[in-house]
């Protein structure tokens, strides 16, 4: 008796190895033959069938193993289609990148407000001069003077073919919705050929780096004050602009263009960005010109309208100081922040600071103030630097103070000139 019980153990061990084989078989079939073979699901199924004739107890093994089976099939199912769309994400990526020049022109037609140059036009206008008349050369490409065929004298960039069609994009869309005094008027653009090309107005005095580097002429205290004074109003209109605030990212001063009079004008948006009404900040990646970057911005990569206040403040203290350089470098900018800040801290005197060109011909008074905000501009954190609208006020009462000095100066001159007798009466007197 007791033999034969140990027999039907073994049987019945025998038949769950046997189940157990099988229901395993059919789960590696499922996961690696081929779904279009049509003679799996036949032997699947004669599996199953055995199952049920070696013991029927083992049919909630069978649904056990079924369930399993078909969450493999929609687990397979469901990668299959994620690799699918992945696929078609990264072709669709590669499509873009390959096709540039016709992205491009299809982003232009929002561009209404602009006129679009032909290659031909572009060639002409610069052809126009017997030589090739450059203006300067920067990260973005060439700028030439050209001459439109309605004889008004026009800046033309030419962009680089390596530089990143996003520039030229930003440029575009930044000038295009913005019309203000002080900023350069962007007259047209071109591409044609894979080349990109855009028309500014001219500016035939130059930039403001070039004026500080001059040995033959000096820049007066009052177009100082009044450069200051216009660039602010010109950052506010684009901090306030109806759409959300616009960062210009590389305020400095060869970006700052002079007039025939003598007009500022902010110039190249290559870098701009635009923050939402909402946004108050944005992540991206960091770009600019290195002395006058914003040292936050620089460290976390959080672009806010303080980083233009920075570079504002920057322009600022080489306007005051008269420090003559192009390119500013991390010491060199560490060297005039400090100096700035010991003067306005008292721990040195005024004097120190002033362009020695200026030849004391300015007001101490004023030149304290604008002082001040500088530094407060420059404040290695955004929370304690003013805004734009606080800048431009502060500067522009300096402005007005200047212009009553000028006018008093010039009705005492009137005055003294009225005074002098003529020689008629000096020979006749009344």
């Amino acid at each position: 008796m007791r033999n034969s019980m140990m027999e039907e153990s073994k049987d019945h061990e025998n038949d769950v190895d046997v189940k157990a084989l099988c229901g395993l078989a059919a789960v590696i079939s499922i996961a690696a033959a081929k779904w279009t073979e049509t003679s799996l699901i036949g032997n699947l199924y004669n599996c199953f069938e055995s199952l049920d004739n070696l013991d029927p107890g083992y049919v909630k093994l069978k649904n056990s193993m079924l369930k399993a089976i078909i969450a493999i099939i929609i687990a397979t199912i469901t990668v299959i289609l994620v690799l699918a769309l992945i696929k078609y994400v990264a072709k669709s990526k590669r499509n873009r990148r390959r096709k540039p020049r016709k992205a491009s022109k299809e982003i232009t037609t929002t561009w209404s407000s602009l006129y679009r140059f032909s290659k031909a036009e572009i060639d002409a206008a610069i052809g126009f001069y017997p030589e090739i008349k450059y203006l300067g050369r920067g990260s973005a490409g060439q700028v030439y003077k050209g001459v439109l065929p309605s004889g008004q004298v026009v800046a033309i960039k030419h962009m680089n073919r390596s530089n990143n069609t996003d520039s030229f994009t930003r440029e575009v869309e930044g000038l295009s919705r913005v019309r203000h005094p002080n900023l350069v008027c962007l007259f047209g653009c071109c591409i044609e050929g894979g080349e990109h090309f855009l028309v500014y107005e001219y500016c035939p005095s130059g930039n403001l780096a070039q004026h500080l580097l001059r040995k033959d002429v000096v820049l007066t205290w009052e177009r100082r004050v009044k450069i200051l004074r216009d660039c602010a109003l010109a950052l506010r209109y684009l901090h306030h602009n109806i759409d959300g605030c616009i960062v210009h990212r590389d305020i400095k001063l060869t970006n700052i263009l002079l007039t025939e009079d003598m007009e500022p004008k902010l110039s190249d948006f290559g870098l701009a960005k635009m923050l939402g009404m909402e946004e108050s900040k944005v992540f991206t990646d960091v770009r600019g010109t290195i002395g006058y970057m914003d040292p936050e911005y620089m460290t976390n990569a959080k672009l806010t309208c303080a980083s233009d206040i920075y570079s504002f403040g920057i322009v600022a203290l080489q306007l005051l100081s008269g420090q003559k350089v192009i390119e500013l470098d991390l010491d060199a900018r560490e060297q005039l922040t400090r100096k700035a800040r010991d003067v306005n801290l008292g721990k040195r005197p005024l004097s120190d600071f002033e362009d020695p060109r200026l030849n004391g011909n300015l007001n101490k008074a004023d030149f304290e103030s604008i002082l001040q905000i500088a530094v407060l501009c420059v404040a290695k954190s955004s929370k304690g630097r003013p805004t734009i609208k606080d800048v431009f006020e502060e500067i522009d009462k300096a402005w007005k103070n200047t212009k009553a000095e000028m006018v008093n100066l010039s009705s005492n001159k009137e005055t003294s000139s009225s005074a002098i007798p003529s020689k008629s009466s000096d020979v006749f007197p009344v």
